[in-house]
């Protein structure tokens, strides 16, 4: 009893702060923002395989011998500076519905799979080709800002961010009179990664010959915002 009334007394003496600093504390809020437009410089080929079997161990074999033919591909057709990334890789029982009833056929098992390297790669459409020797698979091509150039430009956007909102709030401050102000809370927004898509279908048994992927994609977009509480 003794201990959850000394509980009781230090909650009543914290809840006040949380109050003033919500409620009393005068506050100066502002956006920072910054933003860079870069090149990308990542390619990445994402092909989704799928295979269907009454068995666990034949769905699965199929979808190992696709990813084996697919990396004998890229290996004989001798790319340059090149990652096969498998991953995202499931199985599950194929539920068939029909007429508002559903019965199990089997299994069916998914995988994904990468080919990322650089966008300026001369053998983008060698890749492109590997591809279409492995089997019946579509692909994705996306080309993004890698993960290292974005956190080369992470500080320098970081600081342009808050420099920006320090601007915004002394702007704020001069204008009302306001002497001095500190600074009171930060917060940072996540920027979503983005992507500039070329979709191309590849299918071995097309007599089409291959048109080369786009070398030069637009400029993509990189932003910081954060958020600044100052008090005065």
């Amino acid at each position: 009893m003794k201990n959850y009334l000394t509980l009781l007394f230090a909650l009543m003496l914290v809840v006040p702060v949380f109050a003033q600093d919500n409620m009393t504390v005068p506050l100066i809020e502002v956006e920072g923002f910054s933003e860079k437009r870069v090149a990308p410089d990542e390619a990445s080929f994402q092909i989704n395989l799928e295979e269907k079997a009454m068995k666990v161990s034949d769905a699965v074999s199929v979808l190992n011998k696709k990813t084996q033919m697919l990396a004998d591909a890229l290996k004989n057709a001798k790319i340059k500076d090149y990652k096969l990334i498998a991953d995202n890789y499931s199985v599950d029982v194929n539920r068939i519905y029909r007429s508002g009833t559903s019965r199990d056929s089997g299994y069916v098992a998914h995988q994904s799979l990468r080919v990322v390297t650089s966008s300026k790669n001369e053998d983008l459409q060698k890749i492109v080709e590997a591809i279409q020797k492995s089997g019946d698979m579509s692909f994705n091509l996306n080309f993004q800002i890698s993960e290292a150039t974005r956190k080369s430009l992470e500080d320098k956007l970081l600081t342009v961010a808050l420099k920006n909102a320090e601007s915004r709030a002394q702007f704020i401050a001069e204008t009302l009179g306001i002497k001095s102000i500190r600074v009171h809370r930060v917060s940072l927004e996540s920027q979503p990664v983005t992507y500039a898509y070329a979709k191309m279908e590849m299918m071995r048994t097309s007599a089409d010959a291959v048109a080369p992927p786009l070398l030069n994609p637009d400029d993509q977009s990189i932003q910081k915002r954060v958020y600044v509480k100052y008090t005065y």
